[in-house]
């Protein structure tokens, strides 16, 4: 049972009333001693409902104990003890986006304060641009949200919430970009304009694998079979998310390793570069250094910098009339030309790596739309050609 009683205090000679109520929520289970909780509010009534409220859920067995904790110091708990489980630089962005974002809106908000439409309210103003900070996108959202919802789900199993009030927020609807694939005249005009540049070898050897661009960067000869002509692609190229940050090989995005099987001109290109490598380790002679054993150096063996290889990608799709060309977009442009040729959306969707089919569907399902529209053509030239014949 709970009882209420009036409290007048005096802070800096200045008087307050309000009312308390006091509540047994049961017993310390290492001394058996009572734990005593108190709630406070401006009036009698207020405080008698939270007091009902809180003796109603001790009786249900759903009594979810209160904790003076704020948002912005459950997430510096959170980061601390319950990140173990990801990547470095996953931690790296989680952190980044809590200090940026999460707690200069609702850092100082008491966990059990914190509702859904408070929450709300702050993607929603992530949304609105204004003269102190441009608009984030629907994506950076999405990811916000992503990480919230995982330390209030924590929380909640910690004890210190009775729900996750991301639950029920509604994210900001996410425009799909258009794929810009290089079509087969663009894709002519690229090869003839990296013929004899630096990075011939590994354009073109990212053109016709799909490999993202930290799979082909970190791409390693242990990883190649030469002998069954495949690859195993389960580690990339990323430098690590702090001031003098190193570049290592780390795991994959999605932890899903897989074995591409190339076609055989592939595989000759990358014996090509064996050799190639082979020329410039004698050139270097003792400053030659490969420690990471990649496939794709600089003339001494140091691993290639990929905003020094997207720079290089710019130009010379810019010079094709294809300046909006992404180097994500080699990987599309594998993607769509294995469609084209005939390969089964669930061999794709292995090659590039996806974790569903449905997934890959999802992302070029208009390439399948028009392989259905040209079905559907050589049907009736088909039918059209049968009549034909039978109407003679």
């Amino acid at each position: 049972m709970g009882n209420i009683r009036k409290v007048t205090r005096t802070v800096n000679g200045k008087s307050y009333t309000y009312f308390e109520a006091r509540y047994t929520e049961g017993f310390h289970p290492g001394t058996g001693k009572q734990i005593q909780r108190s709630i406070s509010g401006k009036t009698q009534k207020e405080v008698a409902q939270k007091l009902k409220v809180a003796l109603a859920t001790l009786d249900e067995g759903t009594y979810v104990a209160p904790t003076k904790k704020t948002l912005g110091e459950w997430l510096d708990i959170w980061t601390e003890q319950y990140l173990g489980g990801v990547k470095g630089s996953t931690s790296a962005a989680y952190r980044a986006s809590i200090r940026t974002h999460i707690k200069p809106n609702l850092g100082a908000v008491k966990l059990e304060e914190l509702e859904t439409h408070l929450i709300q309210q702050f993607y929603n103003s992530l949304t609105r641009k204004t003269k102190n900070k441009p608009a984030v996108s629907p994506k950076t959202v999405k990811n916000i949200h992503g990480i919230l919802h995982k330390a209030l789900k924590q929380a909640v199993a910690n004890g210190y919430m009775k729900s996750n009030p991301t639950e029920n927020c509604v994210l900001p609807r996410i425009e799909k970009k258009e794929l810009m694939p290089l079509d087969d005249e663009e894709t002519k005009l690229f090869l003839k304009a990296i013929k004899g540049h630096r990075f011939e070898l590994l354009f073109t050897v990212t053109l016709f694998t799909g490999l993202r661009e930290g799979e082909a960067l970190g791409l390693t000869w242990d990883r190649i079979d030469f002998k069954r002509g495949s690859i195993l692609i389960n580690r990339q190229l990323q430098k690590e998310k702090k001031a003098g940050g190193e570049f290592r090989l780390v795991s994959l995005k999605n932890d899903r390793p897989r074995r591409i099987t190339p076609a055989p001109w592939v595989m000759q290109l990358l014996k090509d570069r064996k050799l190639q490598q082979y020329e410039h380790m004698e050139r270097a002679g003792e400053d030659w250094s490969n420690p990471l054993n990649l496939v794709f150096t600089n003339e001494l063996g140091g691993n290639l910098i990929p905003q020094t290889v997207v720079r290089h990608f710019k130009e010379i799709v810019t010079s094709i009339g294809r300046p909006d060309a992404r180097f994500h977009d080699l990987r599309h442009s594998y993607a769509v030309a294995s469609i084209r040729s005939g390969d089964d959306i669930k061999t794709v969707q292995g090659n590039l790596g996806h974790a569903t089919a449905a997934f890959t569907l999802d992302v070029y399902g208009h390439v399948t739309d028009q392989m259905r529209e040209a079905s559907s053509m050589r049907m009736q030239a088909y039918i059209q050609d049968i009549m034909d014949q039978v109407h003679q």
